[in-house]
């Protein structure tokens, strides 16, 4: 794997982390899955609000079949030996019917902590939004005040060898923009 650097000081889990492709098509334990859910569930949320909601399918149920079958084209090659599918989505409303402003942040909040803990797991976990979103919405039966926002793979890892080109070449960590490219004192720089 290719080294990836900080330049201010973290924890290496940091930079562990991202989003392989290579997966070895055994279906994920139910424990497995809900460790992973388990962490999910300790993320920060406004007013303890807890918006995010995660509808699952294992590796060979009838409901996996169809999550598949959500996936563009560009997706399926690879998540065809996911252990597992999972449609994200999150509720926009609070209970008393005023929107819950920040149920993005959170479920974003949600999701970095089920990849991280699935990076501690030695697992494959993969977010995306290369799928049918309103296809997802009637097929998870999604209720009013939610909305979907990304499908994750999530997996045993697999050989690199045999995932379908040209996938193998891109299987390795991405680097990332400086902070000084996204975090500015005050306010946005001119011409940005």
């Amino acid at each position: 794997m290719a080294e990836r650097r900080a330049d201010y000081p973290i924890h290496d889990l940091f930079l562990r982390r991202w989003s392989p492709r290579a997966m070895s098509g055994e279906a994920l334990t139910r424990e497995e899955l809900c460790t992973l859910f388990e962490a999910a569930r300790w993320a920060p949320s406004s007013g303890n609000g807890q918006p995010w909601r995660f509808v699952y399918a294992l590796a060979g149920t009838i409901e996996f079949r169809a999550f598949f079958e959500l996936l563009a084209a560009g997706n399926q090659p690879w998540c065809a030996k996911a252990g597992g599918l999972v449609v994200v989505a999150s509720r926009h409303q609070r209970a008393n019917g005023q929107p819950a402003r920040t149920h993005a942040f959170d479920t974003g909040a949600a999701w970095a902590s089920l990849a991280l803990q699935g990076t501690v797991m030695g697992l494959v976990v993969h977010g995306m939004e290369g799928f049918d979103y309103e296809r997802a919405a009637e097929i998870i039966g999604l209720p009013d005040g939610h909305v979907v926002h990304a499908m994750i793979a999530l997996g045993k890892p697999g050989r690199v060898e045999d995932l379908p080109e040209p996938y193998r070449e891109r299987e390795r960590p991405s680097s990332r923009l400086p902070v000084s490219d996204w975090a500015f004192a005050g306010r946005f720089p001119a011409g940005s």
